[in-house]
């Protein structure tokens, strides 16, 4: 199987501008938003002209389809609100282009996905999580992003390109590219990483309601400041996991909304994320009661209500062995001395496809560790070693 690393390259290059932003190859494309759509309709052709059936679920996920049984290829599109060009681009590309080259080869047969909304604009993975059947579309049309649109609402731009669900049993298993998002291998100037399990993740925001008041008039022992609630958790629940948590453990207050959000006034209202991730399902448990039982502490002894949305999450998921082993045998033969296997500290696609078939993941380096940023680059001979490793494994597979 001989893939074409300059078309590959160019393609990469060829859908950073579907909404290319910011320093350097940063990238803002959202799901839903109109550089997202039109990405997903410059894939449809391209996946066309591979002799692949473009078809869009009624999410907006694009898959690239095969004939008969095949084993799927792929990642997301979508970005971040301020992303780079390679998180999901790069799988999704790299798909396309092992699918390419099996076809020529007379190899076994490739499709490829981009799934909608992974990057959570309206919940965590939601595209894949609605596919695998996890959370019902009715559902999910209800989630809302942060500035309150639903996700009915923003779906509906891609409307006449939907169509049904695509039935998960016509493929035999999905390999995920994708580049680390953090440190390891660029620290230790490795070419590709195999993954073994991806860690589990609980996201779910929570609401402080205390006394809107003047700010200049106040006394501060007569407050009821639903900020200075949400610094006194931040503070509580950092020394209430130190017993619980892992040095591998994270957690992480990503976005704050404050009402009304003005210089002179106590704010009344606080809403705020709170995501963790481990590879324990138990423990994530553990650190949910101590979230819980921390925030509503910290209404009582300020005289606040606390309230709790919805929760979403998903269980960690280990590595199918057999995809694995074709990976690591790849890895082997195209990075020899420069690969290693390692766990995934990020939330994948995989996790949810996980679900219906057999499932695997390979990395490759991040420059300097950075993700969700204008600054994420890889340097295009870890792109290209990588796209060796993933196709030497699919020829193996066949």
């Amino acid at each position: 199987m001989r893939t074409n690393p300059g078309r590959f390259l160019s393609d990469l290059h060829e859908l950073r501008q579907f909404g290319a932003a910011g320093v350097g190859k940063g990238v803002v494309r959202p799901a839903y938003s109109e550089a997202d759509i039109a990405a997903r309709v410059w894939l449809a052709q391209r996946f066309k002209e591979a002799g692949l059936t473009p078809h869009y679920d009624p999410m907006g996920t694009l898959f690239g389809l095969a004939d008969g049984p095949s084993i799927l290829l792929g990642s997301h599109s979508d970005s971040q609100p301020e992303g780079g060009w390679l998180d999901g681009a790069l799988g999704v590309v790299a798909a396309l282009e092992i699918a390419r080259a099996s076809k020529n080869a007379g190899g076994p047969a490739v499709s490829v996905v981009s799934f909608q909304d992974e990057e959570g604009r309206f919940g965590v993975t939601t595209g894949s999580t609605v596919w695998s059947g996890q959370l019902a579309l009715e559902d999910a049309d209800k989630l809302t992003d942060r500035d309150g649109m639903t996700l009915a609402e923003a779906r509906s731009a891609m409307q006449p390109l939907l169509g049904a669900f695509v039935d998960p049993s016509r493929f035999t298993g999905f390999l995920e590219m994708h580049i680390e998002q953090g440190p390891w291998l660029d620290e230790a100037g490795e070419s590709v990483g195999v993954v073994t399990d991806i860690v589990g993740i609980r996201d779910m925001r929570i609401t402080y309601v205390g006394e809107q008041n003047h700010a200049g008039t106040t006394p501060m022992h007569l407050r009821r400041d639903a900020f200075q609630a949400l610094g006194t958790f931040n503070a509580e629940i950092n020394e209430r996991f130190r017993n619980v948590v892992t040095p591998q453990t994270v957690w992480t207050i990503g976005h704050v909304k404050l009402y009304p959000d003005a210089h002179s006034i106590v704010p009344g209202k606080a809403t705020f994320s709170m995501q963790w991730r481990d590879g324990d399902s138990a423990r994530l448990g553990r650190m949910e009661e101590i979230i819980r039982e921390v925030a509503e502490a910290v209404a009582r002894e300020r005289g606040l209500t606390v309230s709790f949305g919805q929760m979403l999450g998903l269980e960690p998921v280990r590595m199918d062995a057999s995809l694995r082993a074709a990976l690591e045998a790849s890895a082997e033969e195209h990075a020899d001395g420069a690969w290693r296997s390692m766990p995934s500290g990020a939330l994948h696609d995989a996790t949810n496809v996980s679900k219906h078939m057999p499932v695997a993941m390979l990395f490759v380096p991040s420059i300097n560790g950075i993700s969700h940023a204008f600054e994420e680059d890889t340097d295009e001979a870890d792109l290209i070693k990588g796209l060796e490793v993933l196709a030497g494994a699919v020829a193996r597979l066949g």
